[in-house]
């Protein structure tokens, strides 16, 4: 079929209709797309479709497969070690990417990792590393495979030649109400994966108010998705299915959180954090056949963080990708001076305790304040931020602080607004805690 032969209409039609599309129809819509024959209205056009007709395996295939060579597919093979990666399906003050990659690295596990951006109320691993004076996830592949061999580890985004499709696409989800559809994530995440040269993959799936898979359902249908994807490809891949109905640590905003993956590689960073870093980091090491057991995964992780080399290899990463400032040292200004001052404060309106946060909300507080994207044009304040002064279970006294928050001089009264009434909104109050949900749910492999 010529990219003269079809109609993109007529394959919006079709798949706006149910119809299943062919693998040679997709192909050629996502190259065409790619290369800007087809314009943003009809891309969206056939997104909103997919969101809602959804796409048989044979589609899901296709679709992943044009995505995955519309661009460069790296070989990895001269550099030695297994190559494990870790992709988050994206939650409310996540994280665990900044600091879990360098851990893994420390313990002798290559970690490729290329990340996308923030997407609706959820924030993107490449807009928090560049809150880092003179951090670039822009390195070309050549410099991508110089910083892998030479520290362990590598973060980045998709380059010009890497995954083009899913660049382009990606945003267009954004500020399309697309996000949320299983098909279009899978797609997504599976074809940046597999065009990083890696051989295995653990996968953090997000389940509740502040992931974009709401129920333990939809999350497992996720997981096995991206699990099957990853089989047929012949790659080693598990999914962990992990709480997010409530954000993660205490903090939410890019520079803020690059502040507290630096407080886990220290050793004092938040629980939650600090066990997302052991599981997953332990299951990147079996995967790699560098450790005998669980307990001498664990045992590896956490010499990792005691004896400063994981932050050591953070360091050293992010010298080669341009820093500008030494991450190892805890009094170095750059991180607090950044952030805004004059911070707003909401106050709780009764004693109790926080008996559910809605973690979407939170999100979308951060987007209000700049922290994320509303358009895919819009440019993000890297200082914005939101401290959680109380998370779930956690008492409180009428007027303590539920919160702090923050965003730029200049940001308009109402946007200021708009985030303390999603916040007020996020946070219930009561008169006992609510049983403690456990942070890992399940895990496929």
């Amino acid at each position: 079929m010529s990219s003269l032969s079809y109609n993109p209409v007529d394959i919006i039609r079709r798949k706006r209709d149910g119809k299943v599309l062919s693998g040679e129809e997709i192909a050629h819509f996502v190259a065409d797309y790619s290369r800007g024959a087809i314009p943003d209205y009809q891309a969206s056009a056939l997104l909103m479709a997919i969101f809602f007709s959804g796409l048989s395996e044979s589609e899901l295939v296709a679709l992943t497969e044009s995505m995955l060579h519309s661009g460069e597919v790296l070989d990895l093979s001269e550099i030695p070690g297994i190559k494990v990666d870790k992709h988050s399906t994206g939650g409310v003050g996540d994280k665990v990417s900044l600091h879990l990659a360098p851990t893994v690295a420390a313990c002798g596990v290559r970690v490729p990792m290329i990340s996308g951006r923030g997407l609706g109320h959820s924030g993107g691993t490449l807009d928090k590393l560049e809150s880092i004076p003179g951090f670039s996830t822009g390195l070309s592949t050549e410099e991508f495979r110089t910083v892998l061999r030479r520290t362990g580890l590598s973060l980045i985004g998709q380059t010009e030649t890497l995954v083009p499709a899913d660049k382009l696409l990606y945003a267009l989800r954004d500020v399309t109400a697309t996000v949320e559809s299983i098909p279009l994530i899978a797609a997504s995440i599976m074809s940046k994966k597999l065009a990083e040269g890696i051989d295995g993959l653990v996968l953090d799936v997000k389940v509740g108010s502040g992931a974009f898979m709401k129920t333990r359902e939809a999350a497992t249908k996720l997981a096995a998705t991206l699990v099957a994807i990853g089989r047929r490809a012949g790659k080693h891949v598990t999914a962990f299915l992990t709480d997010m109905d409530q954000p993660l640590g205490r903090y939410v905003g890019n520079a803020a959180e690059v502040n507290e993956s630096l407080a886990v590689l220290r050793g004092e960073g938040p629980a939650d954090l600090t066990e997302l870093n052991r599981v997953l980091g332990a299951e990147m090491l079996r995967m790699a056949g560098v450790c005998s057991s669980e307990a001498d995964a664990f045992s590896r992780i956490e010499h990792a963080i005691i004896s400063g080399e994981a932050l050591a290899r953070l360091q050293r990463c992010a010298a080669m990708q341009g820093a500008l400032v030494d991450l190892r040292d805890p009094n170095e200004p750059w991180l607090f001076d950044n952030l805004h001052t004059g911070a707003q404060t909401l106050l709780a309106p009764a004693s109790g305790y926080v008996q559910r946060m809605d973690a979407e909300a939170v999100g979308f507080a951060g987007v209000a304040l700049r922290a994320g994207r509303e358009r895919k044009e819009d440019t993000i304040d890297p200082a914005a931020y939101i401290y959680l002064d109380r998370k779930v279970g956690e008492a409180v006294t009428a007027g303590q602080p539920l919160c702090h928050f923050a965003g730029a001089a200049d940001l308009p009264k109402d946007r200021i607004e708009r985030a303390r009434s999603l916040l007020s909104d996020a946070y219930v109050i009561g008169p006992s805690p609510t049983p403690a949900r456990p942070l890992i749910l399940d895990v496929l492999r």
